[in-house]
């Protein structure tokens, strides 16, 4: 009986040392398997807040209103001196701004500080004082062959730079109120007077 126990005793060490080092290499598998699974999981964390934060900078940015432009002077498709919104993009007419519509995307067009006291508060290149000073028209609207001041004051070369008729216009001195200078040449030859002198019947081609 003796002799037999150190066999086993030899046989329970050998089966021990495997066993050892067998549970060694399955922790070192283990402990490699969750590295890599935690190096994932932490990149995909980091790109998940990388998209977060880029997220939160756009909405940020987009939330944040337009600065207005220093200056609202600019020149419409028209070849009008204009007034700018804060896009420094779109150049409305003279005759939009403070006209009971926002034509502009923050309504700056139709601001109180600037509407409330007309024409006092509007920029001057947006206005245009006819000969009786206590009359005013939009700038877009002088110089239109159309008598918007009620004295033709809009329409002389001399107080408003007015150019000589154009193509489609003949220059008369006309018989209804609402022309100044010219009469548009569909009136010619209408068998009605429009011009004092008759000239849109006999002489206008």
């Amino acid at each position: 009986m003796n002799r037999t126990y150190p066999q086993l005793r030899n046989l329970d060490a050998a089966s021990l040392g495997s066993t050892v080092s067998m549970l060694s290499r399955d922790e070192k598998d283990a402990c490699c398997g969750c590295s890599r699974r935690c190096v994932c999981m932490i990149g995909v964390i980091l790109i998940l807040l990388m998209i977060i934060a880029a997220a939160i900078v756009c909405v940020a940015v987009l939330a944040l209103p337009a600065r207005a432009p220093e200056s609202r002077n600019c020149i419409t498709p028209d070849n009008v001196t204009g007034f700018l919104c804060d896009d420094r993009r779109t150049c409305l007419l003279p005759s939009q701004v403070c006209n009971s519509a926002m034509d502009c995307g923050n309504g700056e067009d139709e601001a109180t500080s600037m509407c409330s006291n007309l024409p006092n508060n509007l920029p001057g290149y947006l206005i245009f004082r006819c000969g009786n000073p206590q009359f005013w028209i939009y700038s877009n609207l002088k110089c239109n062959n159309i008598n918007n001041c009620g004295d033709c004051s809009d329409e002389t070369q001399l107080l408003a730079s007015c150019p000589p008729c154009p193509d489609n216009w003949w220059p008369c001195t006309p018989v209804l109120y609402q022309y100044c200078n010219c009469i548009p040449k569909s009136l010619c030859r209408n068998g009605v007077q429009d011009c004092v002198n008759w000239s849109d019947e006999y002489v206008c081609p």
